[in-house]
This record gives structure tokens, C-alpha cells and sequence, in this order.
């Protein structure tokens, strides 16, 4: 898996803790959830496309 994706999972994974322990930021849960999934469906496109 390429760093750059490994960089995005870490830091969606953070965000979205982040959103969770802080009421007041709730808006770091959303941002976290949509790095998460860009990240999954980038690793996903490169993981088919190396078999391809």
C-alpha cells in the first residue's frame, strides 16, 4: 500500500477520534469518515489494477 494512503488512513482514523471525543467538532467525525473511504477506494483501485 502506497505511504500516501497509509498517511490518509492514519490521519482519518485520528480525525474521526477526534470527532467522536470532542462534541464541539463534530464536523472532524465527517471529515474523517470521507479520508477514511477515499482512502480505502484508492487502495481498492490500486489493489485491481495491479492484478489487471
Amino acid at each position: 500500500m502506497p505511504a500516501l494512503l497509509i498517511i490518509a488512513i492514519v490521519v482519518g482514523l485520528v480525525l474521526l477520534f477526534s470527532g467522536i471525543f470532542v462534541g464541539a467538532l463534530k464536523f472532524l467525525l465527517w471529515i474523517g469518515i470521507v479520508l477514511i473511504l477515499l482512502s480505502v477506494i484508492g487502495w481498492l483501485l490500486r489493489s485491481i489494477r495491479g492484478r489487471a
